[in-house]
C-alpha cells in the first residue's frame, strides 16, 4: 500500500513536470487498472506495451513533445505529452477503453494545466458512461464500492484474458 501511494505521489509529481515544460500541451498519462498486492508480471508488461504500440500510430509525430516510460514494481506507466485538445484525446482514449482487447484493463487519464493546476478530463464530462466492471459488467465504481468481486476473482479474469489473449 505504501509502495502505491508512493508511485501515485511521484506519478502525480511526473505529470506536474512534463507539463510545466510544455504547457501548452496536454498529457495521456497511461497506468494499469490491477486489484490486489500483485501489479505487474510479464503479462501484465505485455498487454500494456500492446496497448501503447496501438496508441502511438494515432498521434502524428509532429504532435507528440515528449514520452516517458516507466516499469515499476506498483506497475507500468507510460506517459505521452501532446499538443491536442483534452477533449479530443479523451474521445480517442475513450474508444481504445471500450474496444481494444485490453482497453478495459487500462486507465488512460487526459492531464492539463489550468491556472497551474494539473486537471482531467472525464467520461462522463463528455457523455459517456461510467467504465464498467470486467466481471458482471455493472458501473466499476458501485462494484468496488460494494465489493461484489473479491480479488481472486478478479485476478482470474484477468489472468484468463490475458492467457487467451496472449
Amino acid at each position: 500500500m505504501i509502495d502505491m501511494l508512493n508511485a501515485r505521489e511521484k506519478r502525480v509529481s511526473i505529470q506536474q513536470e512534463l507539463l510545466q515544460k510544455y504547457p501548452t500541451c496536454v498529457l495521456l498519462s497511461a497506468t494499469m487498472n490491477i486489484p490486489g498486492p500483485v501489479k505487474t508480471n510479464e503479462l501484465l508488461k505485455k498487454a500494456f506495451l500492446t496497448v501503447i504500440k496501438e496508441l502511438n500510430p494515432l498521434f502524428p509525430p509532429e504532435k507528440i513533445a515528449a514520452r516517458k516510460h516507466r516499469e515499476l514494481k506498483t506497475g507500468s506507466e507510460y506517459y505521452l505529452v501532446l499538443d491536442e485538445t483534452p477533449e479530443k484525446l479523451k474521445k480517442k482514449l475513450i474508444e481504445i477503453e471500450e474496444t481494444h482487447v485490453y482497453g478495459r484493463l487500462m486507465d488512460l487519464d487526459v492531464v492539463y494545466l489550468k491556472d497551474h493546476l494539473l486537471c482531467s478530463v472525464s467520461r462522463t464530462e463528455l457523455n459517456h458512461k461510467p467504465r464498467t466492471c470486467f466481471i458482471c459488467n455493472e458501473e466499476a465504481k458501485v462494484c468496488g464500492r460494494q465489493r461484489r468481486h473479491n480479488v481472486q476473482e478478479m485476478q482470474e479474469t484477468i489472468t484468463n484474458l490475458l492467457r487467451k489473449e496472449g
